[in-house]
């Protein structure tokens, strides 16, 4: 019974005194989390683009009392309810990934603090979405919500980064002005996702009819602006990795700027695709999942131009003193 009442007061406790996930467990569990973060990010796409955004037309019942579809309304409920139902396994994986890094030793509160936030994070989002559902879909709204899964994708990727790192204050690997270029190519790729969003709320692809109220400006003005946008992002890329280059930076920040170029250059195709083709739905929801791996590869670039010690015991000091000693190994 003392057992059953201290997991029920503090379950994650109780866990971690009877579990211990090794680090690659660890790992794949903040992974499950960021894969989650993506997905949700492309089902959510997936309703606006097939016009389902009002399958469900209720919140946070589907429709009047019940709180799954009915077959009156075909496919679109299915397909709402379908994404909602995603948010749960979503906040499973967010669940699995707390729970890993409660359970692991040494007991790291900064990871922990990290997947609580992803938490609320998505149960916020979700409050946003059941009130986009109410105002019928009001493109703000759309904007907003979409806005925040990128913010839920930003915390799971530092999460996941900190994983394999320790918890010392960060050590700069390139000079001041190097970092200074990579914040200026952060926020100008996060300009981009913005723009992107109002090229989605003014766009053709409303989510349900064409009655639904859009962004009053004309879309394809506001694509070309993406477009300029992007293109500034991409000289940027290159800009930070030709100096990279020429500082001799270490390998880890070349390469994560070398794979950001490349997943902009796939984007780019992407985006001039579904333009020049009138928009087709397939066309758009792939260049919704490249916009996520964009973000998740600009974030790489700038987690990799710092790095943090992870504290090792030093096997040569026998007895209690071993633990106090530590190596710093770099990431």
């Amino acid at each position: 019974m003392p057992k059953l009442l201290e997991l029920v007061r503090n379950p994650l406790a109780a866990i971690a005194e009877r579990w211990t996930p090794s680090p690659a467990t660890v790992r794949r569990a903040t992974l499950s989390a960021l894969v989650m973060s993506v997905v949700i990010v492309v089902t959510g796409g997936a309703v606006r683009l097939t016009g389902s955004g009002l399958g469900c037309p209720t919140a946070p019942r589907c429709v009047g009392d019940s709180w799954v579809p009915t077959s009156a309304m075909g496919v679109h409920g299915a397909i709402e309810f379908t994404n909602r139902m995603l948010t749960y396994v979503l906040c499973a994986a967010v669940g699995w990934a707390i729970i890993a890094v409660r359970s692991q030793k040494p007991y790291r509160r900064s990871l922990t603090r990290l997947g609580w936030a992803q938490f609320w994070m998505v149960v916020a989002n979700a409050v946003l979405g059941a009130f986009t559902v109410l105002t019928g879909l009001n493109p703000y709204t759309v904007c907003v919500h979409f806005l925040l899964a990128f913010v839920l994708i930003t915390i799971a990727v530092v999460m996941w980064r900190r994983t394999a790192e320790g918890d010392s204050a960060p050590s700069p690997l390139v000079g001041k002005p190097v970092q200074q270029l990579g914040w200026l190519l952060t926020c100008a790729t996060g300009l981009l996702v913005a723009v992107g969003t109002v090229v989605t709320g003014a766009g053709p692809h409303a989510g349900d009819s064409s009655d639904v109220h859009r962004i009053p400006v004309e879309w394809k003005s506001v694509a070309q602006l993406h477009a300029d946008l992007a293109w500034v992002v991409v000289a940027l890329t290159v800009a930070l990795w030709f100096v990279l280059r020429a500082v001799d930076a270490p390998v880890g920040p070349r390469n994560s700027a070398r794979d950001l170029f490349l997943v902009l250059m796939s984007q780019g195709v992407i985006g001039y695709v579904q333009y020049f083709t009138d928009l087709p739905e397939a066309v758009v929801g792939l260049h919704m999942f490249g916009a996520a791996l964009v973000w998740i590869a600009m974030l790489r670039v700038l987690l990799s131009m710092r790095e943090r010690a992870v504290e090792v015991p030093d096997a040569t000091v026998p007895g209690p003193a071993q633990a106090g000693s530590a190596l710093s190994v770099g990431v």
